[in-house]
């Protein structure tokens, strides 16, 4: 079952520059990480806040939104659940080493980018910037 938003995903060309940006209008620093080539996660004060991913741009990529992710108690149960009412993945349950938890990726019909995330938040991969 989705139970929320979990992190909406941002690429950018100076991640130093968004945290800034963003702590200016109140979202706390919550860790640094080597994810995607050196990522920031922020978020605003109070409960059930989604997570701003600020990640840094990488050659592939666009400046911009590169997806939202879905927060879920019971990852495999979801995604059971989704791929029997005719959702499709292209890429199923699986860990991820630089944040510590599961994921599971699918595309919207225009094929956004969407993601399923256990609601359980691991250490990952952590840095000091």
């Amino acid at each position: 079952m989705i139970v929320g938003i979990d992190h909406i995903e941002i690429i950018v060309r100076d991640v130093k520059e968004y945290v800034e940006f963003y702590q200016k209008m109140g979202f706390k620093l919550l860790k640094w990480t080597e994810h995607h080539g050196g990522s920031a996660e922020l978020q605003l004060p109070g409960d059930n806040q989604p997570i701003f991913e600020i990640h840094q741009l990488l050659a592939e990529e666009n400046p911009g939104i590169n997806h939202i992710s879905f927060k879920v108690r019971d990852i495999e149960n979801t995604h059971k659940e989704l791929v029997e009412s005719g959702i499709s993945f292209y890429k199923d349950v699986h860990a991820s080493p630089s944040t510590g938890r599961k994921n599971a990726l699918f595309r919207d019909p225009d094929g956004w980018r969407l993601q399923l995330s256990d609601e359980k938040r691991g250490e990952g991969q952590i840095r000091k910037s």
